[in-house]
This record gives structure tokens, C-alpha cells and sequence, in this order.
């Protein structure tokens, strides 16, 4: 299982340490101890406490899509010339980045300042993890032969 320390925790969930802190003698998330000492926190209670706090605001008026994956944040930054556009988006913590026709931008009516969604549908992700830390070898059980 992947152990978190407290400052780790806090930098994943967009909070502070202390906030953390008083999370873990709240009982919010259950904490732990490794090795050393140090208070560390499961990787799956983080992640669970995560997925809890997340709002993502909805743009006003129905829609529907296959899409799963959707992004809702304000324009930054659209850098554009006759063909193409790069828009920018703050999505609460994640800059998301769309390349689209200059037309396209236009159309949507797309600056700064500007309320907007991302929305993703890919048929392939790409995931990368840090590395992993050193693990003890496990125990052999030696006998005469």
C-alpha cells in the first residue's frame, strides 16, 4: 500500500497541512505511523477523501454527452491565427489546454474571462507515477540440506 506523509496528503488535496492535521484528529481520514515514527496517511484514504471534496460546477442549462470526463473552468489565455487556436483553461488546480479551428474559437465566443468546459474522450490515458521507495527484501526461511 502506498503511504502518504501529511504534507504529501495536503499537496494532493489542495489543502495545508494543518488542515490535514485537523482532519486526522477530527477523524476525517484515519492516519497511521511508519517505521520512523512519522504520521502517514493510505494512499486509498487520501484518494477516497479526494474523490469526496471534489466539486466540479456545472455550466448552467442541460447537456448531455457519452463523455465522462469534464473539466469546467474559466478561459485564460486563447492565442489563435487564421487556422488554428489554443485555448486555455484553469479548472480549479489543472490548466487544461484545447487546440481547436480558429473558427471553432470564435463561434464559441471563447476569451479570457470566459466560463467553459473540457471535456475528454480518449481511447487511451496515459498514467505516470513517481518512483517507487526502497521496499525491505522479504524473509527467506533457510534449511540444512
Amino acid at each position: 500500500m502506498t503511504q502518504l506523509r501529511v504534507r504529501e496528503a495536503a499537496t494532493f488535496l489542495g489543502v495545508s497541512e494543518d488542515t490535514v492535521r485537523r482532519w486526522i484528529e477530527k477523524g476525517t481520514i484515519t492516519a497511521g505511523t511508519d517505521a520512523s515514527g512519522r504520521r502517514v496517511l493510505e494512499g486509498t484514504e487520501v484518494a477516497r477523501l479526494a474523490r469526496e471534496l471534489a466539486v466540479t460546477p456545472e455550466l448552467h442549462g442541460q447537456t448531455a454527452s457519452s463523455a465522462r470526463n469534464r473539466f469546467t473552468g474559466l478561459v485564460t489565455r486563447v492565442v489563435q491565427d487564421t487556422v488554428m487556436a489554443q485555448v486555455e483553461l484553469q479548472c480549479g488546480p489543472y490548466r487544461v489546454v484545447s487546440l481547436m479551428s480558429s473558427e471553432a474559437a470564435q463561434e464559441l465566443g471563447l476569451e479570457p474571462g470566459r466560463v467553459a468546459s473540457a471535456v475528454v474522450k480518449a481511447t487511451q490515458v496515459v498514467i505516470e507515477t513517481g518512483p517507487e521507495p526502497a521496499r525491505p527484501a522479504p524473509a527467506v526461511a533457510r534449511g540444512d540440506a
